[in-house]
This record gives structure tokens, sequence and C-alpha cells, in this order.
């Protein structure tokens, strides 16, 4: 193999991005997953050197003995425009979207074999950009037998989440993942599904119009070219990118053994946040659930807030809204603190309108607001009484 090649020069008339994407397809459908000899060599010599080089059998004795079983089959330009035409593409490194920081997570792990390198590139279906996507999501994961108080707190959660602007990160399966996107999709927030498939594939087969409407509002994406059936092995490697993708991993329910925990294990890997909801005692579909609290394996969640905290300091967001709130009613109780929870955050009311909110009469409201004013707490205008502004 020759050296990387610069730039912007054409081979055979075509330009040369499109030869490298080409590039990037061919060599993802031929290594069919993480390959970190694959990566070692693109960085060396360059992606349409390595693949040249692989369409001939002179990558050497490694690379040859690796791919040569599919090195002849060459879909890149098929793959492409069929995905192209499904509103899809391929994010390859290259690329400015490619989500370059949640990557580096990769470059971390204490063992590093092929099995636990970074994907090639990624199949994407969706029009939205990956990388700004995945800058403020969570990933939300459990059992496939979720039981209906597992899919109740699942939904609660991914709800509440997408309403604040962050992307619910799943795996599309039965159960807790489908509850995540369906309430991520309910909220008209965005949510990424990762796939153990082509994704041209809707698999489970039920899933179809649910990835349908994944791709519209979010992204469905796959480090395996389209057609790529589905295995075994590849759903344990499709958890490793949930949890790379996500700022943190929240299990909702996981037997003892489960691939939720899987996904968990990879997020502590990555050094990403891990978290978890408790269930009844008696659940075994929980049971997974407390052996990760009770081994120190995650910390014990129970709403969209608490993994906020947990996790947003990380992603670089502070959500102090209930820390402003406290400091403005220390030192408040009683019919103070009453009056001032009713009182709406932005606009002005009367006390009348307070009283009904509050649960209080007229005149302990009247009596109470000039109380707060003096706090600095509220003040009044021509349109009646509102929060003072930062308080």
């Amino acid at each position: 193999m020759t050296s990387r090649a610069t730039s912007g020069s054409s081979v055979n008339g075509a330009p040369k991005g499109d030869e490298r994407r080409r590039a990037w397809a061919y060599l993802s459908a031929v290594t069919q997953g993480a390959s970190r000899t694959v990566s070692a060599a693109i960085a060396e010599h360059g992606v349409v050197e390595v693949a040249e080089a692989v369409r001939k059998g002179s990558a050497g004795a490694e690379l040859t003995a690796k791919l040569e079983p599919r090195a002849h089959l060459d879909t890149a330009a098929t793959d492409l425009e069929r995905l192209n035409q499904a509103g899809g593409r391929l994010v390859t490194p290259d690329d400015d979207e490619w989500p370059a920081w949640q990557m580096l997570g990769f470059d971390q792990l204490d063992t590093a074999t092929d099995a636990e390198g970074p994907p090639l590139a990624l199949w994407v279906w969706g029009q939205l950009r990956l990388d700004e996507l995945v800058e403020r999501a969570i990933g939300i994961v459990g059992t496939r037998a979720a039981s209906g108080y597992g899919e109740h707190v699942t939904a609660e959660i991914a709800g509440d989440l997408a309403v604040d602007g962050w992307a619910v990160v799943s795996g599309a399966a039965f159960g807790i993942d489908a509850a995540a996107h369906r309430a991520a999709l309910g909220v008209g927030g965005t949510t990424v599904a990762v796939l153990a498939c082509g994704v041209d594939r809707a698999y489970p087969a039920a899933h179809a119009k649910l990835l349908r409407g994944i791709s519209e509002s979010g992204l469905v994406i796959s480090e395996y070219s389209p057609g790529t059936v589905p295995a075994r092995y590849r759903f344990l490697a499709r958890n490793r990118l949930i949890a790379a993708l996500s700022g943190g991993t929240v299990v909702v329910e996981a037997g003892w053994r489960s691939g939720a925990r899987n996904t968990a294990a990879w997020a502590r890997r990555f050094g990403r946040a891990v978290m978890a909801v408790p269930g009844p005692v008696t659940s075994a579909a929980s049971q997974g659930c407390h052996r990760m609290i009770r081994e120190g394996e995650a910390r014990l969640v129970g709403n969209a807030r608490d993994i906020v905290e947990e996790c947003g300091s990380l992603l670089g967001v502070d959500d102090d809204r209930d820390a402003q709130f406290v400091r403005a009613l220390d030192g408040v109780s009683g019919d103070l603190a009453l009056v001032y929870e009713a009182l709406p955050a932005t606009d002005a009311c009367e006390p009348i309108a307070v009283a009904e909110s509050a649960g209080v009469s007229v005149d302990r409201v009247r009596a109470a607001l000039p109380l707060l004013e003096m706090e600095g707490l509220v003040r009044r205008d021509e349109d009646g009484w509102s929060r003072v502004a930062g308080r």
C-alpha cells in the first residue's frame, strides 16, 4: 500500500470525495463490524489505498486473511444509492458530523481487541445531524420482557428528558427500548435507534412503523451496511455503540444476566454515568438493577431530574433550577411559601387568582404579598403581583 493520497484529487474522473466515500462503504461492508486492524491501516495509508489493496488481495498477510472471504463483495455504490434514495447517508470519520468526541471513549479501553474498536463508519437513516443529536443524549435500555411498571417508568423518564431537549438513545428492541423511543416521539422529542443489522431492515419486523417514525424526527443508525441481517454477536456490538453515543446510560429493568447490563458495563468502561431504576423487590425483571445498585455498578435514579444531575455536568449541562428555587425560599415558610409558589414564574396575577392556586384565603394572600415584597421575592405593577426575575 502507498502513503495516504492528498485530498481533492480525482481518480478515473471521479471526485476524490466520492471515491473516499465508496472506499469507506466498501470496507464497512467487507469488515462487517469494528476492526482496529483495519482502522490502523486506514490511519497509516488512507482509506482509498486500503480499499484498493483489499480488493486486490495485496493488503498484507493479516488484513488479507481477515477480509479475503468477503473482499470480492463490492456493493458500495449500490448501498450508498439505496440509502440515499431512502433519505439516509453514510457518515465517516471524514465528515464534520462524525461524533468524534463520543468515539474518543474507545481510546480509553484497557484492552484493545478488534471487537472493541470504534465503528469504521455509521450508516444513518434520517435527516438530523448525528454529532448535534448526540451532544445531549441519554441511553435508556432494559429487558424485552418489560412489566407494566417498567414501561410506565420508562415512558415518564424518556418523555421528560425529550421535553427538556435530550435525545433518547436505545436499541429498538421490544420492551423498555420501544417504550423509550415511543415516549420521546410522543412528546415531539428526538430519539436515536441503534440497530444490530442494516438500517434498511426492520428488526424486529413489528417495529417497522416505529423505526420509520424515528427516522422522520430522529435517526436510525448502524455500523453494518444495508442488507446485513441481525446476529447475536451483533447485538452485543450494538450495545457498545449505545453506550458510546450516550452521555450516560440508564437501565430501567434488567434480569440477573441481560444485554442491558452489558450496555451498562460498556458505559462504565467509557467513563460515562451508569444509572439504574429500582423496582419491586419481588420483581425478577428488576433483579439486575438491584444488583447493580447494591454492588456500586450504578447510581439509583427515579426520574429525569436524577439522571440530569448524574450526567449533565459531564456533558456541560448546568441544570440548577431546583437550587435557585430552594435559595429563593430560604427562611420562607407557611403562608409565605404557599403564596410564593402559587405565583406564576413569568406572568403577573391578582390576589384572588393566587388564593385559588395556593388554597389560601384572599385576606391571607393580601397579608403575605407585602411581606414577600419586603424580602425582594415579589413585586407589584399595573398587571398585578409577580415573582422578581432571577429569584
